[in-house]
C-alpha cells in the first residue's frame, strides 16, 4: 500500500514536471520581471511558439477573480494577417497590431460578477508579465467602449455577443528596446503610510 502511494505521487510529480511545467527560460526575481516589463509596440516577423502561448495562457488561468467566479475567457489569434485588421480598431493606440505575431483578447461574462472589469485587468496583467517572462514583448490595447473597437475585435476573434471585450494584448518578439524602470525614479510619493 505504501509503495503504490509513493509510486502514484512520484508519477504525479513526473507528469507535472514533464508535461505541465514550461521549459522556457524564465526570470526568477519578480521585481526584475516588473522592472523589465514595458509596453512593446514593434515586433519582428519571428512567430510566437505554441509553447510560449501555452505558458502565457496557463499563467492567465491562474489569475485571481472575485469569489473565484473566473468570468474571463481568452481568445487567441495566431494569424498575423488577421491580426493586422486590429491596427485600425482605434484612431490611436492600436498600431502595435501591424507587426504583432499573436494576440489574446480578454473577454468577460458580466453576468457572473460585478467585478468583471477588475478580474479581467488582473488576468491581462498576468498575460503581460508572463509574456515578458518568456522573452516576448506585449502591449495592452483597451477595447471596451472605445470607438467601435469592440465590434472589430469581436469579428477578428469570433467572440460571442454575451461577452464584453476588455482588451486585446499584442504579442511578438521584440523589435524595439525600452529601458527597464529605474528604481531611483519611481514615484514613491504615491505611497502613503498611515
Amino acid at each position: 500500500m505504501h509503495i503504490s502511494k509513493y509510486f502514484c505521487n512520484f508519477a504525479r510529480f513526473l507528469l507535472i514536471r514533464v508535461i505541465m511545467e514550461p521549459t522556457l527560460p524564465t526570470k526568477t526575481n519578480f521585481e526584475t520581471l516588473c522592472q523589465q516589463r514595458r509596453s512593446i509596440r514593434k515586433y519582428t516577423s519571428e512567430p510566437v511558439s505554441q509553447q510560449q502561448l501555452d505558458y502565457i495562457l496557463r499563467c492567465a488561468l491562474m489569475s485571481p477573480s472575485s469569489k473565484r467566479t473566473n468570468p474571463w475567457e481568452f481568445f487567441v489569434q495566431g494569424s498575423a494577417k488577421t491580426i493586422r485588421d486590429l491596427a485600425g480598431c482605434k484612431t490611436y493606440g492600436s498600431q502595435m497590431f501591424e507587426t504583432a505575431q499573436a494576440a489574446i483578447a480578454v473577454a468577460l461574462d458580466a453576468s457572473l460578477t460585478d467585478t468583471w472589469q477588475a478580474d479581467g485587468a488582473i488576468a491581462a496583467e498576468h498575460i503581460l508579465l508572463a509574456a515578458e517572462d518568456c522573452g516576448l514583448g506585449a502591449c495592452w490595447c483597451h477595447i471596451y467602449q472605445r470607438e467601435g473597437s469592440e465590434a472589430l475585435a469581436r469579428e477578428v476573434f469570433g467572440i460571442p455577443e454575451n461577452l464584453h471585450i476588455l482588451c486585446v494584448i499584442s504579442l511578438g518578439h521584440k523589435d524595439e528596446e525600452r529601458k527597464p524602470y529605474d528604481p531611483e525614479k519611481l514615484m514613491y510619493n504615491k505611497i502613503h503610510t498611515i
